[in-house]
């Protein structure tokens, strides 16, 4: 059996939606459960193209196994016109086995998104990431209100999940209140996930 874990899985060309990734792991494992941060790799127009199995730097790649056996999940992406990227809609596109089976069903997931500006369709894409996550059967975790930093924050953060601004050039770091939001999301989900698995 292995050892209970929350997936943050993450796609991200910027530092942005990886810093998210890193303080919702932190978030977690404040929640007493083990974060495993993983990545996806960037798609090619030319399918002659393939990335190494594992990247030069930064988060190692997410493989189905991770998936099937993780005790919930945190999605991120930036927005793309409202929607996640293609890269991490890809490797969701490839998760039917997991779906068939039914490896996901009754587990935790949460969404978190960054964008170039405010208004830049961070709601649309949460609420676009939950879709995929709902047909595999997960239990969908927002932010509630019970977290005041929702009230006053003056640059991301929204009830559908952790949000960020990053700036036109995506160069903008985490605001306290995104931090704030980033750790409660994480917390949240590892409290989830621990009172999900005790009534397995």
């Amino acid at each position: 059996m292995t050892t209970p874990f929350v997936l943050v899985l993450y796609y991200s060309r910027s530092g942005a939606t990886r810093a998210m990734a890193q303080q919702i792991a932190r978030g977690v494992e404040l929640g007493g459960l083990e974060a495993r941060v993983r990545t996806v790799p960037a798609v090619s127009t030319n399918t002659e193209a393939s990335e190494p199995d594992i990247p030069e730097s930064g988060d190692i790649y997410c493989t189905l196994d991770d998936l099937k056996v993780c005790s919930g999940l945190a999605l991120g992406s930036p927005t793309r016109f409202g929607n996640m990227a293609a890269p991490l809609k890809y490797f969701i596109d490839g998760t039917s086995d997991q779906w068939l089976s039914g490896n996901l069903i009754d587990k935790p997931a949460s969404v978190f998104t960054s964008t170039g500006s405010l208004h830049g369709g961070q709601e649309t894409t949460l609420l676009s990431m939950m879709l995929p996550l709902l047909h595999h059967g997960m239990v969908i975790a927002g932010i509630p209100y019970s977290e005041p930093t929702l009230m006053s924050t003056k640059s991301g953060g929204t009830p559908y999940g952790a949000s960020h601004a990053a700036g036109a050039h995506s160069d903008a770091v985490l605001s306290q209140d995104e931090t704030s939001l980033c750790l409660a999301q994480g917390k949240r989900l590892a409290h989830l996930a621990r009172c999900l698995e005790a009534t397995q």
